[in-house]
């Protein structure tokens, strides 16, 4: 008998001989996929795959325009087949809607794909401890068994008749036995929506005639969500989906809901006797931002209503917080919640970092070819101005520069938010006028979060040393801190430096001792701060970039300058695509290289992030590697003075 593996990597099933292991990650299962429709053709890519596994697609117009209902299609019913949430009408097969192994397609529907409108799609793929389908012929009675395959019990179930009208019963696992709810009404729980003896298990859902989830020779799809299965991640046991609850605070209060992980999707709806209320769904592709003021964007599965943006739900490392809505004093909530992804750790560069140049318009663009759905932009002006970032967590509209010590400033015609593939612009007119001037030359580097690469966290300081979570996985090696809500330097930790040590990201400083870091190194969950106001004053706001050595994709190290050429081996196969350095011992700027602008044998344009100033261009400080990237010996002290001490960045 093979043994069984136990090291967590799962690789394989078993020694000797044994199957290869299958690990599930949220990537794989779900996504939020936004796209403009063109009333022809179209095939959108998300990932998932429909086709042969089979699953559940929701799309929903986010503009005001005809047929702006909630419409959804099915494997177990045929991908033509739709119904609508926001109606009780019964299923229409005349759709031209079909599934392929990495997404779906679409034919020029006026429900999902009218030329020029915006759609908003959900794609849940059938997948033990996460999501299954069940269809079946009512036979009449109360309390009759249909089996699923969901692999655990249920935290949620949606039942819809098909053959006729009728409405959406929902079953969740907070609700208990008291009843149920209509996912296409405000109502509140009902005892008469659901028998109370109608509690689903591990292998079958209960449905009952006399409450309309079995009527004799009457056609029903049953959607089922499970509530922290595990089943996913490299040792099988992480939580992807939960459904819960939390009783609302009032008065401009905050609820904390811990998941155990960062959620991307959220459904809610307010349950209790007393008042319904809509339902709603956010997802950090249309907002979810931590920003407090009109931070995400709501689209209601009960109404036809365009999408409308309002003070909702905050994500943090861990759950989430309420906003000024869905959070009435006394009131009861339900919701289920979706684990943000990626959860594998890449294996090639370009799946979470890309550089792109382009020439601004000074209009509306959209600009594309990440390859990935970024989660923070850094972008420059090649000729003035110097960076800005802009990040999915705090709210496309809100940017920093690393060359300047200023607040958080909000702009509306910058960055106006991401895509599945990169992000759109506006006019830049009240921005830094590092994103879109007309015909001005621009740098954007792309990065999407993952593990063992790159994470962010926002966080509100006590004025304690503290810990502060996070999801790298890894140990972080090179922390990027700012207090968003004040004037105040950017702080950088390098572990090449160790946890008594820090520079300032926007200025030329060498390294400083301080309890910047409470003289603490990271770990795998949480870093820690000290009492530095930069990093820790009660009640203020900040934000943390955290970066990793990730094998084959990304190395933060050190080097010592020798001031002749000098190889550094970051373990890449084809060489860096983007070089980040500082001199430590030593004032020096913040070297920025990318391959969008050139590192090549020759001359290689540079950008400094702790500077406004122009790139240079007529320089040629660094050159090629296939292993990682070449040092010249032309190179100024800055970069590699005799004996001198030097951190780095570099990403494959």
């Amino acid at each position: 008998m093979p043994l069984q593996a136990t090291s967590g990597a799962a690789s394989y099933d078993a020694f000797g001989g044994g199957a290869a292991a299958v690990t599930n990650y949220i990537e794989d299962v779900f996504s939020t996929y936004l796209y403009t429709g063109n009333g022809s053709t179209q095939t959108i890519t998300n990932g998932i795959d429909l086709s042969t596994k089979g699953g559940l697609l929701w799309i929903k117009n986010r503009a005001s325009a005809t047929f702006p209902g909630n419409y959804v299609f099915d494997s177990a019913r045929g991908a033509g087949s739709g119904l609508i949430t926001n109606t009780t009408d019964a299923a229409d097969g005349s759709y031209s809607t079909g599934f392929t192994t990495s997404g779906f397609t679409l034919a020029g529907d006026n429900a999902t794909d009218q030329n020029t409108i915006t759609y908003a799609s959900w794609t849940f793929r059938k997948q033990p401890k996460f999501f299954d389908i069940v269809t079946y012929t009512g036979v009449g009675g109360n309390n009759r068994s249909v089996p699923h395959n969901l692999g655990s019990v249920p935290g949620c179930v949606i039942v819809k008749r098909t053959d006729s009208t009728g409405s959406w019963f929902v079953w969740h696992r907070s609700i208990g036995t008291a009843g149920g709810l209509l996912l296409n009404a405000t109502d509140a729980v009902q005892s008469y929506y659901w028998d109370s003896a109608d509690q689903p298990t591990s292998t079958n859902i209960l449905v009952s005639n006399s409450y309309g989830t079995n009527a004799n020779g009457a056609t029903y799809v049953a959607y089922l969500f499970a509530h922290n299965a595990g089943g996913f991640g490299l040792t099988g046991t992480d939580n992807v989906i939960s459904c819960g609850s939390y009783t609302g605070v009032g008065g401009g209060n905050v609820a904390t809901i811990t998941l155990g992980y960062e959620p991307q999707w959220i459904l809610v709806k307010r349950a209790d006797s007393s008042l319904g209320g809509n339902w709603a769904i956010f997802d950090n592709m249309r907002g979810m931002s931590v920003n407090t003021t009109n931070n995400a964007s709501m689209l209601n599965p009960n109404l036809s209503d365009s999408e409308s943006v309002l003070s909702s739900f905050k994500p943090t490392a861990t759950g989430f917080q309420t906003g000024d809505n869905f959070t009435a004093t006394g009131g009861t909530y339900i919701y289920i919640a979706i684990r943000r992804g990626p959860m594998a750790v890449p294996t090639v560069g370009t799946s979470v970092f890309k550089a792109i140049t382009r020439t601004g318009t000074g209009a509306t663009v959209t600009v594309s070819g990440a390859g990935f759905a970024p989660d923070l932009v850094a972008t420059a002006n090649r000729d003035t101005n110097g960076f800005g970032y802009y990040d999915k967590l705090r709210g496309a509209l809100n940017a920093l520069r690393p060359s300047q010590t200023a607040a958080e400033a909000t702009y509306t015609t910058t960055l106006t938010g991401f895509t599945n593939d990169g992000y759109t612009a506006g006019s830049n007119s009240d921005g830094f006028g590092e994103i879109n001037g007309n015909t001005d030359p621009y740098v954007n580097h792309l990065f999407r979060r993952a593990p063992s690469f790159f994470d962010e966290v926002c966080y509100t300081g006590t004025g304690v040393a503290r810990t502060v979570t996070h999801n790298l996985v890894a140990v972080p090696e090179l922390m990027i801190v700012k207090r968003r809500n004040d004037v105040r330097d950017w702080n950088v930790y390098a572990s090449p430096l160790g946890a008594t040590k820090f520079m300032y990201l926007n200025t030329q400083d060498s390294v400083q001792t301080d309890t910047m870091w409470n003289d603490t190194a990271p770990t795998s969950s949480v870093f820690t701060v000290g009492t530095y106001q930069g990093v820790n004053a009660s009640a203020s706001t900040y934000v943390a970039y955290l970066f990793a050595t990730c094998a084959g994709v990304s190395k933060v190290g050190s080097y010592t300058g020798t001031a002749t050429t000098l190889q550094i081996d970051c373990g890449f196969t084809g060489g860096a695509r983007f070089v980040l350095i500082k001199r430590t011992d030593s004032t020096g700027g913040w070297f920025v290289w990318d391959s969008a602008r050139g590192i090549v044998s020759g001359n290689d344009p540079y950008l400094l992030l702790n500077s406004t100033a122009a790139e240079v261009t007529n320089t040629d400080y660094i050159d090629t590697y296939s292993a990682g990237f070449e040092i010249s010996s032309t190179a100024p002290a800055a970069i590699n003075a005799s004996a001198g001490s030097f951190i780095f960045l570099a990403i494959a």
